[in-house]
């Protein structure tokens, strides 16, 4: 649980001390706060809100304005946390400069922290080029959701001898980049062991086992408000979906039978001024 602000620093720190790092995604105020006062280390303002909030199919349609929106929100609410913006895909595909000024407005206008992207050797160069502008990066290896269409579907990566080779490749290649940490999604657990050994910096793990330096989830998985899809990696903590419909379901009989509102919801009026109403 964080105590004091979790800074970039602070991830260096946690993987020297053995520590492990809590990761959860937030999309706006309300939860940020609740999520902060927890003692959530970091805050990742996921691509995911594409789905989780917007109700897309998948990642590849949110926009940057979307994810702008949704940072300042979460950094409204958050105290401690380490905020961290999803960059959208193709905010960093296209050049470098676009890149750069697109990680620069998470920083500038959303509040964030730093960024995060997906790949390694396509986009080795915009890394470097994000943190030369003083802007924090952390990596993304495995399944990389804005590639699904080219990965065909939701599917763990690394399952065989020369994927997993590669991937570890990547990992260093991204440490060589300077980024601050890697998530890891999607790995077999015995891989992603290799690369939290391998490398340096700490690696998040979504879907890759317990060996990673810390965890990351989507807070509606974890609270069970998203029906659509359940991962196997994902640990459901609680089942509010179920609470929010039978509330919600009581209010409605509350309002049709005329329960609610009740006298201790009710403004009542000065007696004078109502008997000249």
């Amino acid at each position: 649980m964080a105590e004091k602000k979790f800074t970039i620093q602070s991830f260096k720190n946690a993987k020297k001390q053995g520590r492990r790092v809590s990761v959860l995604t937030a999309y706006d105020y309300t939860m940020a706060r609740l999520l902060d006062q927890a003692g959530v280390d970091c805050l990742l303002v996921g691509d995911s809100l594409a789905m989780v909030m917007l109700g897309y199919e998948n990642t590849l349609q949110v926009t940057m304005d979307d994810m702008i929106h949704h940072t300042k929100a979460v950094a409204r609410g958050n105290q401690k946390a380490l905020l961290i913006g999803d960059m959208p895909f193709m905010s960093y595909h296209v050049s470098i400069d676009e890149a750069v000024r697109n990680a620069g407005r998470f920083v500038k206008e959303a509040g964030a922290h730093a960024v995060k992207l997906e790949g390694s050797q396509n986009v080795a160069d915009k890394i470097r080029a994000i943190i030369k502008a003083q802007i924090p990066v952390i990596g993304h290896l495995g399944l990389t959701p804005q590639s699904v269409n080219a990965f065909g579907g939701f599917k763990i990566q690394g399952k065989d001898i020369e994927a997993a080779h590669r991937m570890i490749d990547d990992a260093l290649l991204l440490q060589d980049t300077g980024v601050s940490a890697i998530v890891l999604e999607c790995v077999p657990d015995l891989l992603a062991k290799k690369i939290t050994e391998t490398v340096d910096i700490p690696t998040i793990g979504i879907g890759a086992g317990v060996h990673c330096d810390g965890q990351v989830l989507v807070i509606h998985d974890l609270l069970g408000l998203y029906p659509d899809m359940r991962p196997k990696f994902v640990k459901t903590y609680d089942t509010q979906a179920g609470r929010v419909i039978t509330a919600v379901k009581k209010y409605i009989e509350e309002v049709s039978s005329g329960q609610f509102p009740a006298k201790e919801h009710t403004f009542a009026m000065d007696p004078q001024l109502s008997s000249k109403l």
